[in-house]
């Protein structure tokens, strides 16, 4: 039983309505369209819940019971202020290679398939593993907006579809098909979608959503007009495109649009630290750096070979889905010799899960857990090894961070996604190595104020200039990364900053942001009559 259905009265009406969100493409908003509903509908009073049965992403999140799902679903749970549980993403795929990917079902990881082994062998048995999933959600919430993937349209991929039109009739959901604008051709992508759909699944379309508009809307209002008397389906609402919204993105593709050789502008310029992120080829996990976009004092960049190095005041290996394969692509690309180099002359090194073991002076995966290479060198900043396991950690954990031993130390919280084990040696090279992090895991009740059973994590040097850790979301703890960035501060000779950046009171304000956007511009009327229902009473 999910943390939600122990915590709501099982209904005793009918299971919760559905309505779904597919796309004409992927990354054109669907994530975020189902999260602004998912608000909506909590705001207005609804249970709701999101759902999207099958997930490719390397953008994961970890449960209250220590389970991995997509981070996409993650956010739409928070916007529905309730706790995320592995029925919401029942299967998670994570990519591990050009044609495969490890298979994740609730939570827990299954095995590594190709792409064809998994199309063939496991997607008939998975449908009823996403059927289930969503029964439960139906059961316990008034509302579940459920999301697509990728296109409808794919026709190689129909026979053996559990993510869009066949997920649609599954769960008896209206679907709103959403578009990108700013991709152009958003006309043809629409009516091109629903001419390659079956009779059945273009009856079950209610309408569209452009989404990302620029402009002057009563110029487009001609080609709205055309499209609802060819189609004969409404169009729900046209979205302006909202620029900063500060939610996280489902993939890295949306990190190359927007933070990769980002332009040095006047304000950049002024900006007084200078950090640079290595995007790994499998990074996992980018989110990690968003709260580093919002302060005021940072220029955050992502580079990839070392003619952008540049002069950083702060370097940071980010998680990644394959650890020993983004070390080699880290020395080929002469990356590796720049670290090394910038830390010997004490300059500051943060490594985050994958970041964290290449930090050690070996890698070794002998089971090939993530790579088919045995073992390989890595940067060598602190004495220890890694072994790549089997079993995969995933946890939540909360406690507290202390850099140096002059620093005050800081409350944290966050969480693990790994399968590396960090192999200590029992010699004299750890007498200049600071354990950084004191944690416990973290369930629900958990009782913070207590010092019992707290664990030793990470490693920094004896300054804090050099550390890592493997706690996803460690800069989203305000304080300790206010703490962190005044050290570079100091290094600098600047004065301290206030931890004025409050970033889950930002990413709340987010939320509602997105949610009275989406109430101007959609016709929520039309959206509940979708659904069944007026805005008043419940289904």
């Amino acid at each position: 039983m999910s943390l939600n259905e122990r915590e709501s009265t099982k209904k005793d009406t009918l299971p919760g309505r559905t309505i779904m969100i597919q796309g004409t493409a992927s990354d054109v908003g669907k994530s975020l369209i189902t999260a602004a509903l998912c608000r909506v509908f909590t705001n207005e009073g609804w249970r709701t819940a999101p759902f999207k049965s099958q997930n490719m992403s390397l953008n994961s999140y970890v449960t209250w019971e220590g389970k991995e799902i997509g981070r996409a679903q993650g956010m739409q749970a928070d916007a529905c202020g309730i706790l995320a549980t592995t029925d919401m993403n029942p299967i998670l795929l994570k990519p591990t290679g050009e044609m495969s990917s490890q298979v994740v079902v609730h939570g827990e990881p299954l095995r590594d398939y190709e792409a064809s082994e998994y199309r063939e062998n496991y997607l008939p048995a998975a449908g009823g593993i996403v059927r289930e999933a969503l029964q439960r959600l139906r059961e316990t919430h008034d509302i579940v907006v459920l999301e697509g993937a990728g296109s409808p349209a794919e026709i190689n991929l129909k026979d053996r579809d559990i993510v869009n039109m066949r997920m649609a009739e599954w769960a008896d959901a209206p679907v709103i098909l959403a578009a990108d604008i700013d991709r152009g051709g958003v006309f043809a992508s629409i009516v091109g979608t629903l001419e390659l759909l079956e009779p059945e699944e273009r009856d079950r379309i209610g309408g569209f959503i452009i989404n990302k508009f620029r402009g002057d809307v009563s110029l487009l209002q001609p080609g709205l007009d055309w499209l609802e008397a060819r189609t004969g389906k409404p169009v729900i609402g046209v979205l302006p495109f909202m620029p900063g919204l500060e939610l996280e993105d489902e993939d890295s593709l949306s990190l190359s649009k927007q933070h990769a050789y980002e332009p040095i502008d006047a304000a950049n310029e002024m900006r007084e630290l200078d950090i640079a992120v290595i995007r790994l080829p499998r990074i996992s996990n980018f989110t990690d750096m968003d709260p580093l976009r919002f302060e005021k004092d940072i220029r955050l960049r992502y580079i990839e070979h070392a003619g952008q190095w540049g002069y950083p005041d702060a370097v940071i290996l980010p998680g990644s889905k394959n650890t020993i394969g983004d070390m080699i692509w880290l020395k080929e690309t002469g990356l590796a010799a720049c670290v090394q180099k910038h830390a010997a002359g004490g300059g500051a090194v943060v490594g985050i899960c994958g970041g964290y073991e290449m930090l050690g002076t070996r890698l070794y995966d002998p089971l090939h857990v993530e790579s088919m290479v045995n073992e390989t060198d890595g940067l060598g900043l602190f004495p220890f090894e890694v072994r790549f396991a089997a079993k995969k950690r995933t946890v939540r954990v909360a406690g507290t961070g202390q850099l140096n031993k002059k620093s005050s130390p800081a409350r944290i919280e966050g969480y693990e996604i790994h399968m590396g084990e960090v192999i200590w040696p029992h010699d004299e090279a750890l007498v200049h190595v600071h354990r950084p992090f004191q944690l416990k895991e973290q369930r629900l009740g958990t009782d913070l104020n207590t010092p019992s059973n707290l664990m030793p994590e990470g490693a920094s040097t004896e300054d804090g200039k050099q550390w890592g850790t493997f706690i996803h979301g460690i800069l989203h703890n305000d304080d300790f990364r206010r703490l962190w960035l005044n050290n570079l501060r100091e290094a600098k000779g600047l004065s301290s900053l206030p931890a004025d950046l409050r970033f889950h009171e930002r990413r709340e304000a987010a939320f509602d942001r997105l949610a009275e956007h989406a109430r101007r511009y959609l016709n929520m009327p039309l959206i509940y009559g979708m659904l069944g229902q007026s805005k008043e009473g419940k289904p």
